[in-house]
């Protein structure tokens, strides 16, 4: 099978399209033909060796996927060949208390598809047959692929976490980016006025299309004096967080008493000072946030199949040129998701 893979570590010169070994399949596996592929700020940590350098080489990374069934295994009854799907990329030992509780993305042997084990740019993968769901509703390959890790983190954080409510204010960081998106729908869907941030004016347009309700150019006004302003200084209620260092030190400076701040990641600092005054004094919940249970997902493919929420998609491009996609990402360019596209 033709697939992107790395030999080594580094920038995007390391990406090769090539022939790969095909994967086979056990007993309570299933092979997937890929279709559509989406991208995500873990395949550029994987592939630099920033956030793990444990992972055998070659490595085909990718999380995001989805495909059209080809083969089940012996156990599987619930899935046939020819059935439509998208990949849950969270994967665990199925049998510990976590998992057995539903909280599998507390397990202790919890990964992302794509980071230990070879992922979704490939033309065919092999899952547990318990990482796949049926691709909800009407939704097309392109769209099913760039549903799970955004939306699932983002549901995750908001609705589980910081349980949003109708009428609070949240501050989504980051509009343009994939899980920045899916946030400010997920905190629309919830009744909660939101204030958005993004580095240009063409992003913020699109935020306000998505349902966004106050707009800021981190480039152009300082975001701390313009929630300020929009909030008449009262602050915001929950704060969605994944840029990292000074963006989360300030972040703090603007919530409301009792109010909660949710990090996922840290896309530019991981290190930041946090001045334990506002947390006391406050009352500030901050959260730590790592994907979400597989129940989750499933409740956000509800909202999608009936429409209340959509994957946002920036590009498509094909599986080879997934060199010039990961650029496009690294760059910040996109607003939502970039596609690679297979067999088409």
């Amino acid at each position: 099978m033709k697939a992107i893979r790395f030999h080594e570590f580094g920038d995007v010169n390391v990406l090769r399209y090539e022939d790969a070994p095909s994967p086979s399949i056990g007993s309570n596996d299933v092979l997937i033909q890929l279709k559509a592929v989406a991208l995500n700020h873990l395949d550029i940590w994987v592939r630099s060796g920033a956030r793990e350098r444990n992972i055998p080489l070659p490595h085909i990374p990718g999380s995001d996927g989805a495909g059209v069934i080809t083969e089940v295994g012996s156990a599987i009854d619930w899935l046939k060949a020819g059935d439509r799907v998208l990949i849950s990329p969270g994967l665990s030992c199925g049998h510990c208390n976590m998992c057995l509780g539903g909280s599998d993305n507390l397990c202790r042997e919890y990964r992302v598809l794509g980071v230990r084990e070879d992922g979704t740019y490939a033309e065919y993968i092999k899952l547990p047959a318990v990482n796949v769901l049926p691709i909800p509703g009407n939704l097309n390959f392109n769209e099913a692929a760039a549903t799970p890790l955004v939306f699932l983190t983002a549901w995750h954080m908001l609705v589980t976490l910081a349980k949003v409510q109708p009428g609070e204010t949240v501050l989504a960081h980051g509009a343009g980016s994939g899980v920045g998106s899916a946030a400010i729908q997920i905190a629309k869907l919830f009744g909660s006025r939101v204030i958005t941030t993004a580095g240009s004016d063409e992003k913020l347009s699109k935020a306000k299309e998505l349902g966004a309700d106050e707009l800021i150019n981190y480039k152009i006004k300082d975001f701390v004096e313009e929630v300020k302003r929009m909030t008449d200084k009262r602050g915001v209620d929950i704060v969605f967080e994944h840029i990292g260092g000074e963006v989360l030190e300030k972040s703090l400076t603007i919530m409301t008493k009792d109010g909660r701040l949710v990090t996922c990641g840290a896309t530019t600092e991981y290190l930041c000072k946090v001045d334990i005054r506002y947390v006391y004094s406050r009352h500030l919940s901050l959260f730590g946030s790592f994907m979400g249970t597989k129940r989750e997902l499933m409740e956000v493919l509800k909202f999608l199949a009936i429409g209340k929420l959509k994957p946002v998609i920036d590009s498509v491009y094909p599986l080879e040129q997934a060199k010039e996609a990961q650029k496009r990402m690294e760059e910040r360019k996109n607003f939502g998701k970039i596609v690679l596209e297979i067999n088409r």
